[in-house]
């Protein structure tokens, strides 16, 4: 046997022996994991998502699973857990994006109303100082902080607050139809 063929072989060796290991693995403790994730999860489906996951982490890295049985369940238990809070952690955070995004009482916009709206909007930004529009996109459509803001232009935060008061104001009356800058 060649050294190649020797590297294929213990290879091919090592890959069946971390198949067999999942295997006793999910034999002895996807049940237990399933009963824990179906008290977690609000649904069987998700259950069965978040016992796949668990078990895919331990197939990509079949060494960090510790050996004994209760090792192997505790990891595994812990895996369970970390994957359920992280789905919580990426629904909160869908669904605080969800409400800071949609006007409060509008549960379905109109898309033709919301193109008008963001229309107009945009073509109010176009009537200001390309330095008062760049204040205004990054603070109050991008979020980003006042500092973070003073940063990125290199002027101080006093200046870019009194760009957002007037920009605001000009805003708005380019909005409402007012031709003159306030």
């Amino acid at each position: 046997m060649t050294g190649d063929a020797a590297t294929v072989a213990t290879a091919n060796h090592e890959a069946q022996a971390a198949a067999d290991r999942l295997g006793t693995l999910f034999d002895a403790h996807h049940q237990r994991l399933y009963r824990l994730a179906r008290r977690l999860s609000g649904s069987a489906d998700e259950a069965r998502d978040l016992v796949q996951d668990t078990f895919l982490r331990a197939a990509r890295a079949p060494a960090s699973v510790p050996t004994g049985p209760s090792a192997e369940e505790a990891w595994l238990v812990r895996v369970l857990i970390n994957l359920c809070r992280d789905r919580r952690r990426q629904t909160a955070n869908r669904e605080r994006l969800d409400r800071s995004t949609a006007p409060a009482g509008i549960e379905a916009p109109d898309p033709e109303a919301a193109f008008v709206a963001r229309s107009v909007v945009w073509t109010a930004l176009a009537t200001l100082d390309p330095r008062r529009r760049a204040v205004l996109v990054m603070h109050e459509l991008e979020g980003l902080p006042i500092d973070a803001v003073a940063r990125t232009l290199g002027v101080t935060a006093v200046t870019v607050r009194w760009h957002l008061s007037k920009g605001r104001r000009q805003l708005a009356a380019a909005i409402r139809g007012e031709g003159g800058k306030p």
